[in-house]
C-alpha cells in the first residue's frame, strides 16, 4: 500500500493554541486523524510529520521524491507555514526531487499581510489549496488522489 506524506511547517505544532481567531481551535493531532481516515479511504498509508527546521523539511521532500519514483509514496500534501513565503530551498527541494505536492494553507493568505501574499512553492506544486481552515487537508489529500496515474504502479 503506497503512503503519502503530510509536512507540516514551523508552528504548526501550536494548532489549536495559537492564534484561533485565525487557525481555528483544532489541534494537529486532531488533523492528523482526521487525514489518517481520508488517507485510509483512498487506499493510502500516512505518514504525518511537522518540524520547525527547514533543513528537515528539504530532507523529508527529498526523500519523498526517490520514493514516489519506486511507487512507494503517491505524494505530499505541505504547509510549510511561514517558509512558504522565505524559502526557495522548499522549492527547490520539491523541482529537484521530481516529488508530487499539493500546497497547502489554513488562511486564506490573500486576505492577511502583503508578505504572505508570495509563494515561492506554488510554482512547483501539483494544486493549492487556500483559506479553507484545517478542512483544507483532506481537501488536499483527495486533490492529490485526482493527480495520479490511473495506475500509479505503472502498469
Amino acid at each position: 500500500m503506497p503512503s503519502v506524506l503530510v509536512l507540516n511547517g514551523p508552528n504548526l505544532n501550536l494548532l489549536g493554541r495559537r492564534e484561533p481567531g485565525v487557525y481555528g481551535s483544532t489541534t494537529l493531532a486532531e488533523v492528523e486523524a482526521d487525514c489518517r481516515a481520508v488517507a485510509a479511504e483512498l487506499g493510502w498509508t500516512l505518514e504525518f510529520r511537522q518540524s520547525n527546521q527547514e533543513g528537515e523539511l528539504v530532507d523529508w521532500l527529498q526523500e519523498a521524491g526517490g520514493r514516489q519514483q519506486s511507487g512507494g509514496v503517491v505524494g505530499v500534501v505541505l504547509n510549510a507555514g511561514a517558509y512558504t513565503h522565505t524559502s526557495i530551498a522548499l522549492a527547490d527541494a520539491v523541482s529537484g526531487a521530481q516529488v508530487r505536492m499539493v500546497e497547502l494553507h489554513i488562511s486564506n493568505v490573500h486576505r492577511r499581510e502583503a508578505f504572505r501574499h508570495h509563494s515561492y512553492l506554488s510554482a512547483v506544486a501539483a494544486g493549492v489549496i487556500v483559506g479553507f481552515g484545517v478542512a483544507g487537508y483532506p481537501l488536499a489529500l483527495r486533490a492529490l488522489a485526482t493527480l495520479l496515474p490511473a495506475d500509479p504502479a505503472g502498469g
